[in-house]
């Protein structure tokens, strides 16, 4: 996590991922449906900033996303790669 701060120089990511995780942990590691305005929201940073950082964290391989179609609401898987089985 501490490459999202240090070496990406995305502090934005870095509180994404701390809301999804979050979330993530309280539904026992379901997928989270949010939208971009429900994650700006919650954050406090503005929707093209959230949209930025999850691409980031989908690029990174750090969260999965799914929609059933275009304009559903996405649903975000946390990935934790550190964590076996």
């Amino acid at each position: 996590m501490r490459d999202l701060i240090g070496h990406d120089q995305k502090p934005a990511a870095y509180l994404v991922y701390l809301h999804l995780y979050g979330q993530a942990a309280r539904s026992r590691w379901k997928t989270v449906p949010t939208s971009l305005r429900m994650i700006a929201e919650a954050t406090g940073l503005s929707k093209s900033a959230v949209q930025i950082a999850l691409a980031h964290l989908r690029r990174r391989q750090l969260i999965a996303t799914t929609a059933d179609h275009v304009t559903a609401t996405p649903r975000h898987r946390v990935l934790r790669h550190w964590r076996t089985r």
